[in-house]
């Protein structure tokens, strides 16, 4: 607003400059110049204050409204101000006939043009208004075919951006819906299991059902086992809320990825040995970085669980390590006959399995490789999955420096 004040003195100053110097270059004597020039700012002045009332009193009106009271309010300022000055000077009543018919043929004109303009400034806010709509049904909008002035153009390509964006929110809420009833279907599924088998188990040693020691000591395995299945499940599940949450903090420290992974391959080993799949350790010397330890490790832990689980028996999973000035890479190669194309996006949705994934091994709740996506992107890194030769590759990037 204040700006809009200042450009507005400032038209006027220099309108009133370029009058001086123009009746000046024309011979006209300084006082008579200065003296009509004041007359005329004076009238002008009085005329604009009730054109300004006018336009002020039809605030709110349709723009053709508003864009002809602005003509008519401008062209009074105008005819007030040469009709008053040219009183000044003793104008004969001819030459003052015609000053008046010339300027309110002028002032026809204008009007006209204004008309034209406000016709034409409606136009583009209906265009806004059928956006609007659009836009609250959620419908797509399209910027190109609203025209008018540069403002009316620019907010019709925000609203087109707004609407990009609410899809882009729409579709990550339906994507996050689905994850969830994924999630809830799995989850319920993995408890049910083990649950059921735990009570039935339980309930036959309570009955003495079951009392040969052979038995008796299988159904204690099977009760700790389905006990331990169940706390990982837990644990899967809170580990992911806290990522999703944001409340997941790491303890950095500087540590050695190159022990981490071997840690990692380690503890895998046994699970690959009883599936009879070969462990490759191809690491190179990885460096020194400050990364939470025990989260890498879960992370590495379950990329090479699922690597194991879904390569058959004789393949091989290969644990590649490799280092550049910028990042550590790990990459976690398998021989599970690849994934389709059309599930790579979603291979770390929560819950996700795709149906090869089931029908090797429906074991977990399908959070293993959402809960390594979100640690690792925690880490300000990165996880990527793709298909080659017989498999395919989980690719983990670490950043250096934070």
């Amino acid at each position: 607003m204040k700006r809009t004040v200042v450009w507005s003195l400032a038209v006027v100053a220099v309108g009133a400059a370029g009058a001086i110097v123009y009746a000046l270059l024309n011979g006209w004597p300084a006082s008579d110049t200065l003296g009509t020039v004041a007359i005329a700012a004076s009238a002008a002045v009085l005329a604009a204050a009730g054109g300004a009332l006018v336009i002020r009193r039809f605030r709110g009106r349709s723009a053709r409204v508003q864009a002809l009271v602005v003509a008519l309010a401008s062209v009074l300022v105008m005819i007030v101000g040469i009709v008053v000055a040219a009183a000044a000077m003793f104008i004969s009543g001819h030459d003052l006939n015609a000053l008046i018919v010339v300027v309110s043929v002028s002032g026809a004109i204008a009007v006209g043009a204004a008309l034209q303009m406000g016709a034409e400034l409606e136009q583009g806010h209906r265009s806004l208004g059928l956006l609007t709509e659009r836009l609250a049904e959620g419908a797509p909008v399209d910027s190109a075919s609203v025209t008018g002035s540069e403002e009316v153009r620019e907010l019709a390509v925000r609203l087109a951006d707004v609407s990009r964006r609410l899809e882009d929110s729409r579709r990550r809420e339906r994507a996050l819906e689905t994850s969830r009833r994924e999630l809830i279907t799995w989850v319920s599924h993995d408890l049910r299991s083990p649950l059921a088998t735990i009570r039935a188990m339980s309930e036959a040693l309570d009955d003495g059902v079951v009392t040969d020691a052979e038995t008796v000591s299988r159904y204690h395995s099977q009760l700790r086992s389905d006990a331990e299945r169940l706390t990982a499940l837990v644990d899967d599940l809170f580990e992911l809320s806290r990522i999703n949450s944001g409340s997941l903090e790491l303890d950095r420290r500087p540590v050695c990825l190159t022990e981490v992974v071997a840690d990692a391959m380690a503890a895998a080993r046994t699970h690959a040995d009883l599936k009879g799949v070969r462990l490759v350790d191809d690491v190179d010397a990885l460096p020194r970085m400050d990364v939470a330890s025990q989260e890498v490790t879960r992370v590495l832990h379950n990329l090479l669980d699922n690597a194991i689980r879904h390569t058959p028996s004789g393949g091989e999973v290969v644990v590649v390590g490799v280092t550049t000035e910028e990042e550590a890479t790990i990459v976690v190669r398998d021989q599970c006959g690849g994934i389709p194309e059309s599930d790579l996006d979603r291979v770390f949705d929560v819950a996700f399995r795709s149906d090869a994934a089931r029908s090797k091994d429906a074991r977990g709740g399908g959070l293993g490789l959402a809960i390594a996506k979100g640690l690792v992107e925690a880490h300000a890194g990165s996880i990527d999955v793709g298909n080659e030769d017989e498999g395919c590759r989980f690719v983990v990037r670490l950043p250096r420096a934070i």
